[in-house]
């Protein structure tokens, strides 16, 4: 099976069937069990790793894997199957042309042998090369001799080989300290990643360095019925008390950026969840690469990680400009920012870019969360540049990469239409029965705008709205005295999980659509849920809450651009 198009294994594959159920792309509704997957590379969710550990657990993975480029998500989670159940694929990587090749091939019988590709009669050849059987002479403090000795402990020493494995794919000659993780690795994806996390637990893993946890699978805060079977309930609670058991902190958020941990400019950190790596590394200035689910605990164990990637300079600086036009004169709307990010991942499908032109608009906090979630889930880029707006594009050339590989290009507003149009898969005039807000979590900034654009409204009782946000901003809704005021309206908030984790019985089977001011979920909602999707600002969330009919008209600012 072969595409030209990156795909993303969580919200893009079925770890149960090996289905791919990424309704945007080429191969969506084929399996992958039996056979070879040729893709660039992964894209979207750090939680891919935690997909391809659970296919390869369940027999439903792929024979191999073959990548036009580096890829660390789906390859860890090979490495982790390795590693820790004895269970592995090949990988291999081929040069651009080669790859090119191999599109040809979609569909047929192929076989490889040192790169070499024929479609002869051959048995797979026993000394295929495998990414993940990479290896580099690393650079080893005291310290880390001492993990591989087992002097602290059997769970550090497995996370130290799984580190040191992981450095010898990026090709980096040494580990560096990191001051603080972020683990994305507690989203319960079957029972794989249960075992991982017990595993560790139980041969005396404990965090090293101040350790954040992701968004889970349920609501452990507000203790609200989400209709998940008891079994799942239980597993998905085992496996966030496996980490918090292991010293890390119960915050439960895919924003860990909204935290009062949140690292500072040149903080080098460990982070895995798409939106947040993206959004510390552009928006705050810290360091840290993309990480994959299970590599991030790895990491927390010991704190050391591979130094490359975007903690170094060299590795942070942009290839690709973009010259946002046809925004003068023109009064966007908050939509305008996940539809931006949208295109712009897919012009940069690997690329760091930096958008020229949208500095004058002055994007709020939120609105970068909303950019950077939408580029994270069709780009692999750990993060992105705004010219005069995040912290290190002071000037163009602090920030673009010098020689000859570096291109520029123009998006214009109209541009965005198609964007606007994938993103809104329902037809016109279905009607509305639920409105998903906060992904990633709302901030408490938005809550006030949505507690102003309820006043005064009377909510359709056919129509639900719920917002999930992390339990540290759910406090502070309570204390400011929002809390009445929004459930009044008719709203219901779900900590801790989000809604790329959330899928029936809790949004039910329904010939309605789901509506959402969300990039990420519009995009990966009709996969994970079998609904279509309207996606709109804010304000039109809220009128869909309201009974409004939602005609999937384009909002004014966009039919302007095309005039």
């Amino acid at each position: 099976m072969a595409s030209d198009l990156e795909l993303s294994f969580w919200g893009g594959v079925n770890p149960q069937t090996s289905e791919i159920i990424d309704r945007h792309h080429p191969l969506s509704g084929q399996c992958l069990q039996d056979n070879i997957l040729a893709i660039p590379g992964g894209r979207g969710s750090c939680t891919g790793s935690a997909v391809m550990l659970e296919l390869l657990l369940n027999d439903k993975g792929p024979k191999a894997m073959i990548f036009e480029r580096q890829e660390t998500i789906l390859v860890l989670g090979i490495i982790v199957a390795e590693e820790i159940f004895g269970k592995t694929i090949p990988v291999v990587m081929l040069d651009p042309k080669d790859f090119r090749e191999i599109l040809r091939f979609n569909g047929t019988d192929i076989y490889i042998r040192n790169s070499q590709v024929s479609v002869g009669p051959k048995a797979w050849p026993n000394d295929t090369a495998s990414l993940t059987r990479a290896s580099v002479n690393v650079e080893l403090s005291d310290t880390d001799r001492a993990f591989l000795k087992g002097e602290f402990g059997d769970a550090s020493r497995a996370a130290m080989n799984i580190v040191l494995r992981m450095a010898g794919i990026l090709g980096v000659s040494e580990l560096m300290d990191v001051s603080q993780v972020h683990v994305d690795g507690c989203v319960y994806t079957g029972p794989g990643c249960l075992l991982f996390a017990e595993g560790l637990r139980d041969r005396g893993g404990k965090v090293r360095v101040p350790t954040s946890l992701n968004s889970i699978s349920i609501d452990k805060n507000l203790f609200q019925v989400q209709g998940a079977s008891q079994e799942f309930t239980a597993a998905a609670g085992k496996l966030a008390d496996a980490y918090t058991d292991m010293g890390a902190r119960s915050t439960f958020t895919c924003a860990p950026y909204q935290l009062d941990s949140a690292p500072k400019f040149g903080n080098q950190v460990a982070w895995a969840e798409s939106n947040a790596v993206v959004y510390a590394n552009s928006v705050l200035g810290a360091r840290t690469m993309k990480y994959p689910d299970f590599l991030d605990i790895c990491i927390a164990l010991t704190g050391r990680a591979p130094k490359g990637g975007p903690h170094v300079q060299i590795n942070r600086m942009a290839s690709l400009i973009v010259n946002v036009e046809g925004i003068e004169n023109v009064n966007i709307d908050d939509s305008f920012y996940p539809l931006l990010g949208y295109r712009v991942g897919a012009l940069a499908p690997s690329q760091i870019p930096v958008i020229v032109g949208i500095k004058l608009l002055a994007p709020s906090k939120d609105d970068m969360k909303a950019f950077g979630a939408a580029f994270a889930t069709v780009s692999s880029a750990p993060m992105f540049h705004i010219l005069g707006v995040t912290p290190e594009a002071v000037e163009l050339g602090a920030v673009v990469a010098k020689g000859p590989n570096v291109r520029s290009i123009s998006v214009h507003l109209s541009d965005l239409i198609g964007c606007w149009d994938e993103l809104n898969s329902a037809s016109k005039d279905q009607p509305v029965d639920l409105v998903s807000l906060g992904n990633p979590h709302f901030s408490f900034d938005e809550i006030q705008t949505l507690n102003g654009l309820c006043r005064g409204r009377k909510k359709d009782k056919d129509v639900a709205i719920v917002v999930t946000c992390g339990r540290f901003t759910y406090s502070a809704v309570c204390k400011a005295g929002l809390l009445d005021e929004l459930e009044e309206f008719g709203v219901q908030f779900v900590t801790d999980t989000c809604w790329c984790m959330i899928t029936d019985p809790t949004i039910p089977r329904s010939k309605s659509a789901i509506m959402t001011n969300s990039g990420k979920y519009a995009h990966y909602g009709p996969g994970l849920t079998g609904r279509s999707f309207y996606f709109g600002n804010l304000a039109r969330c809220v009128d869909a809450a309201c009974g409004y009919s939602y005609l999937e008209s384009r909002p004014q600012w966009l039919r302007e651009s095309s005039q």
